[in-house]
């Protein structure tokens, strides 16, 4: 080989190590974060809609300041075979990280989750309200959904409605979660909370599980004073005993249509199965989504011979063992005294 030949070929060796080099150089700096070059490193809430393309995705990306280049971004989810594999959601996104750290969140579908209280004592509509004003999912299809039996029966349940069957407690959802997803964590909470000793004890008292979380909600509603529970549950329980009627205010309220708060005579004729004044036994479910202590004042109730309760217009109540006993407690309690002429 000549002289001019071996130069010719080391230049060209040289030529191809510098653009070599710049090509890397070039693919770190596209690779480097937008913050290295603003500075700017504060969390945006970043919101890719459902359907959206991949190039409307890079150019949400650019205007949010995250990416420094536009078409490294969409060259790079070619590349990883990513640009048809977002998952659509809320992430949580800043500009300190990589391309392929938030093409990597983006794919994955690491969106973020928003913290939901479920209120002890709530009935499926109200839940489903909540979910919905809170944007997790589509109030109208959970409400369905409650009441779809094809559905409940997907779930191992074979009741009418998931009243009472939607555990409450604090949870973590995305928004715009499937219904049904949302519906079956509720579900699997209460199947969570119920360990082995409730079932047993159930058993012990010859009640299923339907029966068991009717009861509690009944007591749910009945009483905000903890350390009432089990005295309100031996009420009932004694009741039912007893076959007496349970007369339960929150079960007519429960059966009642459109309850504007006041709960008049007329009502406790109403011609309801949740009618606990008119018909003996339980109602036939429960009224609302009973909490965990709940449920175990129903399993346990307090060894006493109670048959009635009054409030005492304070949040607590004055038990009785003697129908004389309760209604003079009523007559202190609830019926006010006549009003002086002036």
């Amino acid at each position: 080989m000549t002289r001019e030949a071996w130069k010719a070929l080391l230049w060209g060796f040289v030529i191809a190590c510098a653009m070599s080099i710049a090509a890397y150089q070039g693919v770190q700096w596209l690779m480097q974060p937008a913050a290295s070059e603003t500075g700017d490193d504060t969390v945006r809430i970043v919101d890719i809609p459902a359907g959206a393309t991949f190039r409307q995705v890079a150019t949400l990306l650019k205007n949010e300041h995250l990416i420094t280049n536009y078409w490294f971004f969409r060259l790079l989810g070619k590349l990883e075979s990513a640009d048809r594999r977002i998952i659509p959601g809320e992430y949580a996104l800043h500009p300190g990280m990589r391309p392929t750290e938030i093409l990597s969140d983006l794919v994955n579908g690491r969106v973020v989750l928003h913290p939901v209280t479920i209120p002890e004592g709530y009935t499926v509509a109200q839940i489903a309200e909540l979910l919905g004003q809170k944007d997790i999912a589509d109030q109208a299809e959970l409400t369905r959904l409650t009441h779809d039996r094809e559905f409940i029966r997907s779930l191992s349940l074979d009741v009418s409605s998931l009243e009472g069957y939607l555990f409450p407690n604090t949870y973590r959802f995305a928004r715009r979660t499937d219904p049904k997803e949302v519906l079956r964590t509720l579900v699997a909470g209460l199947r969570q909370a119920l360990t082995p000793d409730l079932y047993q004890r159930a058993k012990d008292l010859n009640l299923s599980l339907h029966q068991v979380l009717t009861l509690a909600s009944v007591i749910e509603k009945e009483t905000g004073v903890r350390e009432e529970r089990e005295l309100v549950s031996a009420v009932f329980h004694n009741r039912l005993r007893r076959k007496l009627p349970l007369q339960s205010d929150p079960t007519v309220i429960y059966a009642l249509d459109g309850f504007d708060g006041n709960l008049r005579a007329r009502d406790l004729s109403l011609d309801s199965p949740y009618n606990t004044y008119r018909f003996p036994g339980l109602p036939p479910g429960p009224i609302a989504s009973p909490g965990l202590q709940a449920i175990r004042a129903a399993l346990y109730p307090a060894a006493t011979n109670y048959l009635y309760f009054v409030s005492r217009n304070d949040g607590s109540h004055y038990f009785s063992s003697t129908l004389e006993e309760h209604n003079r407690a009523v007559d202190k309690y609830q019926r006010r005294p006549p009003r002086r002429s002036s």
